[in-house]
């Protein structure tokens, strides 16, 4: 068995990894960290094999696997302590609050030779597994674009809305990291990058209306948006080539069905009813969506092969450092 340690255990750690984790043949969640007494009982009665421990307990303890779901400012800290220890390491999104700091980690886990990856799980969206499926029927791609956009006009006391540097917060750091990274999977490196970053709800400390617009090598522009402001929501994806289009709406449901007690196990697990419209304006044909499979992330490492390349989630980092430029300074930034 994989013995694994879970760090955090709010919306990533309870509705993600433990859930995941518990799920993967082979794999054992020994012990969690919280200090959050509610949080301390929930965990408790999910999983009552695991230790609730501290930071400091979790790293004295025998262990294969670490996994950081902690608040962004941390991941650094709790992946080079996990690094030193020589325990495999999953790292949430964003990876670390710079690029700087993402490659230092990748250099020192190749070092030691310790396996690191980082929780890219939306590459495993039933949405975003059904334009990989169909791409190559739309001819030369020229346009994608992505959304994730949500009506939240209050903001949350949280430290995802905190101002400062060091918490990496905003929806360029937490959505834009799964956006970029999904442009980047399916178009390859980048060479320009155009931002505007907003400030739209009252008292809000950080981003929390984007778009990015990045041109890849390749000549494709992805076009990228992330709103917590937005009372209509656009097409999930939409990708426009010379041969036709793919349009879909609406969002994978695999973190709800988590978050509402769901697992991977069950039965029709990643089933949707949803579809996408494929082909050009009024001749286009249902696509239904692929089941999604979060599972695979987990199922990958278990099985000893890396799911996601940590160099990726650097490079990630780099696209959203120059999106930050570019907005702050109202230019396009080359890569």
């Amino acid at each position: 068995m994989t013995r694994v340690g879970l760090l955090g255990y709010g919306i990533a750690g309870r509705v993600f990894h433990a859930p995941l984790i518990s799920s993967t043949e082979g794999m054992d969640l020994v012990a969690i960290v919280t200090a959050n007494p509610e949080r301390q009982a929930h965990a408790r009665t999910a999983y009552p094999d695991a230790k609730i421990v501290t930071a400091d307990e979790l790293f004295e303890l025998d262990l294969d696997l670490i996994v950081v779901g902690t608040p962004n400012r941390t991941h650094v800290e709790y992946a080079r302590r996990a690094i030193a220890k020589g325990v495999a390491v999953v790292v949430d999104k964003p990876f670390a609050p710079t690029s700087a700091e993402a490659n230092d980690l990748v250099t020192a886990a190749r070092a030691k030779g310790v396996p690191l990856t980082v929780f890219q799980n939306r590459r495993w969206d039933s949405d975003f597994l059904t334009v990989r499926k169909i791409i190559g029927q739309l001819g030369e791609v020229r346009r994608f674009e992505s959304r994730y956009e949500r009506w939240v006009p209050e903001i949350w006391d949280n430290w995802r809305e905190s101002g400062a540097p060091e918490e990496a917060g905003g929806l360029l750091y937490d959505l834009g990291a799964h956006l970029v990274d999904q442009a980047v999977q399916l178009f390859g490196p980048v060479s320009n990058v155009y931002a505007e970053l907003d400030l739209r709800r009252p008292g809000v400390q950080v981003d929390d209306d984007v778009f990015v617009a990045l041109t890849h090598d390749n000549g494709v522009r992805s076009h990228l948006w992330a709103s917590a402001h937005a009372a209509h929501h656009g097409p999930r994806f939409r990708v426009l080539g010379s041969e036709g289009a793919f349009v879909i709406s609406g969002l994978d449901e695999q973190e709800d069905a988590l978050d509402a007690g769901r697992r991977p196990t069950d039965a029709n697990w990643g089933y949707e009813t949803r579809s996408g419209q494929l082909g050009v304006l009024g001749q286009t044909v249902e696509v239904p969506v692929e089941l999604g499979a979060y599972e695979h992330f987990y199922a990958e490492l278990q099985a000893g092969r890396i799911p996601v390349d940590p160099a990726g989630s650097v490079y990630a980092l780099e696209v959203i450092e120059a999106a930050f430029t570019s907005a702050r300074e109202n230019r396009v930034v080359t890569l």
